[in-house]
């Protein structure tokens, strides 16, 4: 149930970029955080090269890519070693798909209280109570 937001700036024309882009974000969470692909949210935003800049000259300028991605789980749900290795694999996806990569480019993963967070009205909290109780009757 984890929601995905992508931005990223690259020189690629390819007009299937921002479905390749959430493809490879579904593909590398069910892979690496173990999260259910049926439940997992993408947006993709392309901001343009001229727009986006880092140690105050563009992307255009200095002829290369972008993004940032911010994922938010369910606190205590992955490890360390797991989202350390979320954020490796999104690098290299993120590198194959987009070209090179500026080194300011960003995964933020959120570990978000299960109180706070849910999907379709019910928190996680209480979906995992809910679950409980019924494998308890």
């Amino acid at each position: 149930m984890p929601i995905i937001q992508i931005k990223f700036s690259s020189a690629s024309a390819d007009r299937h970029l921002p479905a390749r882009i959430a493809e490879a974000a579904v593909r590398i969470t069910t892979d690496v955080l173990r999260k259910n692909p049926q439940l997992t949210a993408v947006t993709v935003e392309q901001v343009p090269a001229d727009r986006w800049f880092v140690g105050g000259a563009s992307l255009a300028e200095q002829r290369k890519s972008s993004f940032f991605l911010d994922i938010k789980v369910v606190d205590g749900t992955n490890t360390k070693d797991e989202k350390a290795a979320y954020v490796a694999a999104v690098f290299a996806a993120m590198g194959d798909l987009i070209g090179e990569l500026h080194p300011e480019s960003y995964v933020y993963v959120h570990d978000v209280r299960a109180e706070a967070y849910g999907f379709g009205g019910l928190t996680q909290e209480h979906r995992y109570i809910a679950g409980r109780l019924s494998r308890a009757a």
